[in-house]
C-alpha cells in the first residue's frame, strides 16, 4: 500500500462525515485534466507516509472521526489495499472509495466483504470518447461498463461524478453518458479546475452557461443529476 498524502479532516470529501482523506499513489489512467499528477506521474518525486502511521492517526482519532475517504490515484491497483481496508473497518471507521471502475472484480470482491460503505465513480466521459478522455487510445471500456453496472445494482450507496472539460466533451457526450447510466441514483457534474499540476497544460473549463446546458441534457435521463461545488 503506497500512501503519498493524508488530509486529516475533511467535512466535504465523504458526504455526511467528518473524514480523513488518503491519497494513494499511481493510477492506470493518465487523463489530461488531472490535476493530481504528482500522485499519477511523478511518484518518485515524493516521500511516502507510511501505513503505520496512519493506522496510528486511525486510532488516535477513534470518536472523533467517522470515517476514511480514499482516493488518489487509482487505490485498487494497490496490492494491499484490501487489507488495509479491514484494518480499517476494525477500528471502526466508515470507507468512501474513489475509483476510475477499471478493475470490477475487485470492486465487487470488497463490497461483497464489506470494506466499504461508499463508492464514488469517475464517468470520464461517454463510452466513444473514453480512449481519448483516459489517455490511452483504443481503451478497452468493458470493465468500466461492469463496474457501472454494479452499482446501479445498488449494491452499496453510491455516486457516479464527471470532470467536464472544454476540449473533451460535447452535447453528445452528455447525451451518450445519460443513455449509459440511466436512473443513476446521484450523479455530479463538476467543472474543471485548472491547477500547476494539471497533467496537459492549456485546457478550459465550461462557462455557467454551457455546464447549465450539459445538466438539461443528462436530466432527461438521469432526474437526479447535479451540478457540484456552485
Amino acid at each position: 500500500m503506497v500512501i503519498q498524502g493524508l488530509k486529516k479532516f475533511s467535512l466535504l470529501d465523504y458526504p455526511g462525515k467528518m473524514a480523513c482523506t488518503v491519497f494513494t499513489a499511481g493510477c492506470n489512467f493518465r487523463c489530461p485534466y488531472c490535476y493530481y499528477k504528482p500522485l499519477v506521474i511523478d511518484t518518485h518525486k515524493n516521500t511516502g507516509i507510511p501505513v503505520e502511521d496512519v493506522y496510528t492517526f486511525l486510532e488516535k482519532y477513534q470518536g472523533i472521526l467517522d470515517g476514511v475517504c480514499l482516493t488518489g490515484g487509482e487505490p485498487l491497483i494497490q496490492h494491499g489495499v484490501e487489507e488495509f481496508l479491514r484494518r480499517v473497518k476494525e477500528l471502526g471507521y466508515a470507507v468512501k472509495l474513489e475509483t476510475n471502475g477499471s478493475f470490477p472484480d475487485k470492486l465487487k470482491r470488497i463490497v461483497s466483504e464489506g470494506l466499504i460503505s461508499y463508492v464514488a465513480m469517475d464517468i470520464k466521459n461517454s463510452l466513444e470518447s473514453y480512449g481519448k478522455t483516459v489517455g490511452i487510445e483504443g481503451y478497452d471500456v468493458e470493465n468500466v461498463k461492469k463496474s457501472a453496472e454494479f452499482l446501479l445494482s445498488n449494491a452499496v450507496p453510491y455516486e457516479f461524478c464527471t470532470t467536464v472539460v472544454l476540449e473533451y466533451h460535447q452535447r453528445s457526450d452528455f447525451e451518450s453518458i445519460g443513455k449509459w447510466i440511466t436512473k443513476a441514483e446521484q450523479y455530479y457534474l463538476q467543472r474543471f479546475l485548472n491547477s500547476e499540476h494539471v497533467i496537459q497544460k492549456g485546457l478550459h473549463k465550461y462557462n455557467d452557461n454551457i455546464m447549465e446546458q450539459a445538466l438539461a441534457i443528462v436530466r432527461k435521463k438521469v432526474p437526479s443529476a447535479k451540478l457540484r461545488g456552485w
